[in-house]
């Protein structure tokens, strides 16, 4: 694999990464609205930080892992 192909690719998963975070995110919002009562009003709220979370963190430690090495 070359180093072109390989950086795409890694690019890409740190897409995919925040995509399926953000439908998290979303998910966590509908079920926070639609519900009724405590527990999934709850639930809601936990997918939702839990979703930011991974917004905000996974990306760069991705990134910071596959960072070209300094010469």
């Amino acid at each position: 694999m070359t180093d072109d192909a390989r950086a795409r690719n890694r690019y890409f998963v740190m897409a995919l990464t925040r995509l399926v975070a953000v439908a998290g995110a979303v998910f966590g919002l509908v079920l926070l609205a639609r519900a009724e009562t405590t527990g999934p009003r709850v639930l809601g709220a936990g997918i939702v930080l839990a979703a930011l979370l991974v917004i905000a963190t996974v990306p760069r430690a991705l990134a910071r892992r596959w960072r070209t090495p300094e010469p």
